[in-house]
This record gives structure tokens, sequence and C-alpha cells, in this order.
């Protein structure tokens, strides 16, 4: 007499079912607007540090009141120190969250695993009705990029057409350019542009100013 076995598969139960999936880093615009007012009910106790990674001039045009402006090259050059002084509710934000991201993958490379992009960024926090600071108006840097590329391989296509086919070579580069820019979520022309005078404001960003501004979350926490 045969003795019967089971046949129902064996799951591992010692492997949660979230071990296998990417942690949620995007925060909704809604999201935030909750933590922050949370902080504001605490009576100006900060729990969460939104770090806006934008240029100095796009920080002046809109911004997240409490916000600090640490724009991403800078970010970049010290982001050891930077992570160092952070806490554990971090919000990065940016224009579209293409530069929040670049900035929360160097932050986890120095340890800050919990960091968030803010959906939409800055403007998507303002259209969900988010409080923001105005200033003088002017043109985001991903924005400049798309008019540069735009115009460069128009002039290449009408270059070729009118004063030489070898013109059309610049539409070539242009989209080989923005081929290894998708491909490498980085962007040459957009630092390029980022050091243009009318992308600088009166005071930009330092170590000092910028940096070391950031609440010391990490030392607080520890004492």
């Amino acid at each position: 007499m045969n003795t019967p076995t089971s046949t129902a598969p064996t799951l591992p139960a010692s492997t949660p079912a979230s071990a296998a999936s990417p942690a949620i880093t995007a925060l909704a615009p809604e999201e935030l607007r909750s933590w922050l007012d949370t902080d504001a009910d605490r009576g100006g106790q900060q729990d969460v540090v939104v770090i806006d990674v934008r240029s100095a001039a796009e920080f002046e045009s809109l911004h997240i009141p409490g916000s600090y402006n640490v724009p991403l090259p800078l970010l970049s050059e010290h982001t050891d120190e930077l992570a160092a002084r952070l806490g554990a509710r971090v919000v990065l934000a940016c224009q579209s969250g293409v530069r929040a991201e670049q900035a929360r993958q160097r932050l986890a490379s120095s340890g800050i695993s919990t960091a968030h992009v803010l959906t939409g960024g800055v403007p998507g926090y303002a259209a969900a009705g988010g409080d923001v600071v105005r200033g003088k108006a002017s043109w985001a840097l991903e924005r400049q990029v798309r008019m540069v590329a735009g115009s460069l391989v128009l002039t290449g296509l009408i270059g070729g057409r009118f004063v030489s086919p070898k013109v059309r070579a610049v539409a070539g580069v242009i989209g080989t350019g923005l081929t290894f820019s998708a491909a490498t979520n980085t962007c040459a022309m957009g630092r390029a542009l980022s050091v243009m005078p009318w992308n600088r404001a009166a005071q930009e960003p330092t170590r000092e100013s910028a940096i070391l501004s950031v609440p010391d979350s990490a030392s607080g926490s520890a004492a």
C-alpha cells in the first residue's frame, strides 16, 4: 500500500512577500502636505527635511517654504557630508523628478536609503494645492534643455538642406546625446546650461550656506 504524499508546493516561510520588491521612493504631493502640516502642528519641530536640488534661479522662482536649496552638482560634491546630517524623513524635489532621483541614488550610496522623490516636482506640489513661495519667473532647466536640443536639431536639418549635407551631422550628434542621456539618466547639456549667467542667482549656494544649513538630524537623534 502506497503512502499518499502531498503535492502542494512548499513556499519559503522565511522570505516575506515584499523582500524581492524594490522600495517605494516616490512621494505624492498630498502626502508631503500631510507631513509638513504635522510638523507645523508640533510648533515648528522639524521632522521632515525637503531638499530642493534645482538651480538657485529655479529655486528663487518657485520653492516649498522651509525647503533647503542644494543644487545637484553641489550635492554630488558633498554627498557624504550631507548624508551624515540627514535623518529618516528626507524628501528630494526638483522640477520633474529626474534630478531628484539622481540625488536619491547618490544619497543611497552614502547610506541614506529612505529618501523620497516628490512626484511631479515642485510644480506638481503647487498644482496639488501645496503652499509655495513664488519669485521672479524663469524657465526650468528641463525646458531649456528641450529648447536648445530642438533648436540644434532643427538647425541641422535646415542647414543640411540649404547649406551643406554635412550640417545634418548636428542632428545626429544631438540624437546620440539624448539617447545616452536617457540610458544613463544624466544630462550633460543640463549641467552646462546650469552654469549659464541666466541660471545663476545673486547668492549661489555654497557648502557653508547649503550643506551646513541643513539641520543635523543625525546628531540631534543621537543626543
